[in-house]
């Protein structure tokens, strides 16, 4: 339910509807906007239309929430959400690159690959130290060692670190390093998961899953931001279709989708949502036009030694002329780049 409290509420009569509703055995969300104050009250529906809640001083209407994700929705959280890290914002207009190898390989591998994507103006060192692989012989990451070797290569550059985690046995210690912890798309439904991370105080980045509708990956972030945590990025990353011409089907149409229903920040990752280095650019051009609010670029010194997506990563140069035609293109499709 969403409470509208009359133009002039005082503070005291915000606190006063709050502890009521506390008091009932429901938790609260505040909405202050510059004339009107709501109250998200979040909880049983069937018990929520039994309360007289619309008798308590200071209060003009309430209203049903109708989607099932209360958080996340635009009804309890008009204005969009922005969440910054080392300087680089995603979301309300502006446009974060986050950028670097599909896995951690080596120490003078990942900083030189940091040094290339931060001089052309990513903010944000991608890199997974810890890799879910179709095969259980392929490449499983360096771990620990990988996560030390990030967080060295982003400090020397004043970068933030994104990696992902996939057990709720290494959230501290992925948190210890990450500046973003990600949670990759096979992990979208680990319910236990999320709310491992939502205890965090740092921003988790959600991936679509496989094959999610934009409805299931807003409630999967109701999981992250139930427990306490408001700094989500949700990623679309491309989803499973008869297409196999490309590794998934890039949907921009979760862009608007995803703004439409809810506040929180999305941004694309053209990579994983393509396999297939030739399309990166105009993908990401394209996602930028759908109002994303960042993109994800795997890059590479030399894709075809890699150890991981080789053919979906893009080499230094590639990199430095997409992020250049993104910048000039920015101011045109109303977005600020870091």
């Amino acid at each position: 339910m969403i409470i509208v409290l009359k133009p002039g509420a005082t503070n005291a009569d915000v606190d006063h509807i709050i502890e009521r509703v506390k008091s009932l055995g429901f938790e609260t969300m505040v909405s202050r906007g510059v004339q009107r104050t709501i109250i998200g009250v979040i909880g049983e529906e069937e018990r929520l239309r039994e309360l007289p809640l619309a008798a308590i001083p200071g209060v003009e209407q309430v209203l049903p929430v109708l989607k099932p994700y209360k958080r996340a929705s635009r009804e309890l959280h008009e204005a969009d959400t922005v969440v910054e890290v080392k300087g680089t914002r995603f979301g309300g207009g502006n446009f974060g690159i986050i950028a670097g190898p599909c896995a951690v390989e080596s120490e003078e591998m990942t900083f030189a690959i940091a040094q290339r994507v931060s001089r052309a103006g990513a903010g944000i060192l991608r890199g997974g130290a810890y890799k879910p692989r179709t095969s259980p012989y392929s490449f499983q990451g360096l771990k620990e060692e990988g996560l030390k070797i990030l967080r060295a290569a982003a400090d020397k550059l004043g970068m933030g670190v994104c990696t992902e985690v996939m057990d709720t046995r290494d959230v501290t210690l992925v948190a210890k390093y990450a500046d973003i912890v990600q949670i990759g798309a096979r992990n979208m439904q680990n319910y236990n998961l999320l709310s491992e991370v939502g205890l965090l105080e740092k921003p988790v980045m959600l991936k679509r899953g496989l094959s999610a509708t934009v409805k299931e990956l807003l409630m999967s972030a109701e999981y992250i931001l139930r427990q306490g945590n408001e700094r989500v990025i949700l990623c679309e990353r491309g989803i499973r279709s008869f297409e196999d011409s490309t590794r998934n089907t890039l949907d921009l149409s979760a862009v608007p989708n995803v703004h439409l229903n809810s506040h929180l920040p999305i941004i694309v990752d053209p990579s994983h949502a393509t396999g297939r280095r030739d399309f990166i650019e105009s993908m990401s051009i394209a996602a930028m036009a759908a109002g994303a609010d960042g993109i994800m670029v795997e890059v590479h010194l030399e894709p075809e030694m890699a150890l991981s997506d080789g053919a979906q990563s893009i080499e230094p140069d590639a990199f430095e002329a997409l992020v250049s035609r993104l910048k000039e293109l920015a101011p045109h499709l109303g977005k600020k780049t870091s």
